[in-house]
């Protein structure tokens, strides 16, 4: 689909506002003038207060926790941008929950990712923009248009410069089998080694390290995942690389910093010495600690809107 619309115009709900104001800033735009609010018994509340009749509008929303009230926002304001005759409307998600939940792993389970791509179809969005799905596949759960960002160009230059002395003594690595091509791929652009770490999980949000696949013997080793949850299986990794492996010192990255329960408590407990993110999800004043830090992602997602608008290629951003 093709978007013609007579201008752009940026919204935002209320997962991560601070992102959606530097990409309306990138973009020479205001925020939109809306309201999202909650009556008394829960149920979320949208208000458009300006014109989009004949816009292309863009909603800058991730579905991170609270997961079903952020979700929700999306969803409400979609109807209320496509009955107020937007000329097409962009889900942009920098973060996309359920995106763990893409297939059956055992009898009678739903496939939420796929449930949740309806939704947003449903609701009136006429194309998504995302940012790492957690399962690149879940790209063929969406019948409209969908354009997937990649973190990795992003955070590679920062240590590719940050490591420049010292790039030969750098290997990347998987904390499990699953990332593999995501870690391969961030190798390749800074030009090191990778290894991988082959973990059995025993239930969600346990895992152990069964043994380390390549030599991280004396190096700096860096940490390359798509998210951080509950921290379990990147701390243990961190652990593992130091206590098994014998590398000198650890370094993790992802592209997004769930951090629920007792992560940010084993992050700064563990020997990982810096946990680069991007603020795909919004980090709260309580859980930004002096390890974390947090490069923005505002540019790359101005790019792509505008390039969504004129029509152009989103694979040269790369």
């Amino acid at each position: 689909m093709n978007f013609h619309g007579k201008d752009i115009k940026i919204f935002a709900c209320s997962s991560n506002k601070e992102l959606a104001a530097g990409i309306a800033r990138d973009l020479g735009l205001p925020l939109g003038d809306s309201d999202m609010g909650m009556f008394s018994d829960g149920e979320i509340s949208c208000s458009i207060n300006e014109s989009v009749r004949g816009s292309d509008v863009f909603i800058i929303q991730s579905t991170s926790a609270p997961v079903n009230d952020h979700l929700m926002e999306l969803l409400i304001m979609i109807d209320a941008l496509r009955r107020a005759s937007a000329a097409g409307i962009t889900a942009v998600i920098p973060y996309f929950g359920y995106a763990r939940q893409d297939r059956k792993a055992k009898s009678r389970d739903p496939i939420s990712a796929k449930l949740t791509a309806n939704l947003i179809t449903v609701a009136g969005a006429d194309r998504v923009l995302t940012m790492d799905l957690h399962c690149p596949q879940i790209q063929g759960f969406f019948d409209i248009p969908l354009d997937h960002l990649q973190g990795g160009p992003i955070l590679a230059p920062y240590f590719k410069q940050q490591f420049a002395d010292g790039i030969d003594n750098l290997i990347c690595v998987s904390p499990d089998v699953g990332s593999v091509a995501r870690v391969r791929n961030f190798a390749s652009r800074i030009g090191v080694a990778m290894a991988i770490i082959d973990k059995r999980r025993q239930k969600a949000n346990v895992s152990e390290v069964m043994h380390i696949i390549g030599d991280v013997r004396g190096k700096t080793v860096l940490l390359v995942d798509d998210m951080v949850d509950t921290a379990g299986t990147l701390c243990h990794a961190a652990e593992a690389v130091i206590e098994q492996g014998g590398a000198k010192e650890v370094y993790a990255c992802a592209t997004h910093g769930v951090l629920s329960g007792p992560a940010v408590e084993r992050i700064q407990k563990s020997p990982i010495k810096e946990l680069v993110l991007l603020d795909t999800i919004a980090l709260p004043e309580e859980k930004r600690i002096d390890k974390i830090k947090i490069i923005g992602t505002h540019n790359v997602f101005a790019q792509a809107i505008d390039r969504i608008y004129t029509d152009k290629p989103i694979s040269t951003l790369y």
